[in-house]
């Protein structure tokens, strides 16, 4: 699905990412932790080709995205809902979501996309016509996972999707990235809440200063004395 080989990018005099190499198998959920300025979101932005890379290559379902527009990364069928959420402010809810299917033109899937969001988000439908900016936070992330579904995407890539969210509506969100990924969404997962994410991926990588310092399936890390003392709390 996803393939990033030797992944460099510098930040002026700043080595951000040093030879990262991941990988994202088709119908996975792969989760990225690590501290704050690890390089987990400089890698998200670079594989859209929001920032220049230095060196490295980037291949997605056998095509080599790595020198490709952001709009055409898009078009392949790669996604990213970003941190903060991001929704259009003056916007409705339901004019947010017609924004995220921007690149389609098959209207029948469109508005079958559309009623498959609203069943994950119940919520949103009942607040279609409300502007995005009157929305609770909790709210706004759901609308911002939405959008990002209208795209049709292969790959959904989320950065820390549960930042500022009550615990409540974390393990909502949480529960539907699991449910986006048994419709057949491949999910790269940037969190926060590291705990919560290796319980939902089926492989981890661990960052520390733009390294892939270790890796394994997310069960597995979970009882990694090192991931639990550094970024489990015990």
């Amino acid at each position: 699905m996803l393939h990033i080989e030797d992944l460099n990018i510098h930040y002026g005099g700043i080595h951000a990412l040093r030879g990262v190499n991941i990988e994202v198998p088709d119908r996975k959920i792969i989760s990225l932790i690590g501290a704050n300025g690890a390089g987990k979101s400089t890698t998200l932005k670079a594989i859209m080709s929001l920032i220049p890379k230095t060196s490295g290559k980037i291949v997605f379902n056998g095509k080599d995205i790595t020198k490709m527009s952001t709009r055409n990364i898009v078009a392949e069928g790669v996604v990213l809902c970003p941190e903060g959420r991001r929704v259009f402010p003056d916007l409705t809810v339901l004019e947010n979501m017609t924004m995220g299917a921007f690149l389609r033109k098959d209207k029948e899937g469109i508005k079958k996309d559309m009623d498959w969001v609203f069943d994950l988000f119940p919520r949103l439908q009942e607040r279609k016509w409300q502007l995005a900016g009157t929305l609770s936070g909790g709210e706004q992330q759901m609308l911002a996972v939405g959008r990002a579904l209208m795209s049709k995407p292969k790959l959904l890539m989320m950065d820390e999707p549960s930042l500022g969210l009550a615990p409540l509506i974390v393990k909502s969100i949480l529960e539907i990235i699991k449910e986006i990924n048994d419709a057949g969404v491949n999910v790269l997962l940037i969190e926060q809440n590291a705990k919560a994410a290796l319980e939902i991926s089926d492989y981890a990588y661990v960052l520390e200063t733009g390294t892939v310092s270790l890796s394994g399936m997310g069960r597995e890390l979970l009882k990694n004395d090192k991931v639990r003392a550094a970024y489990l709390g015990e």
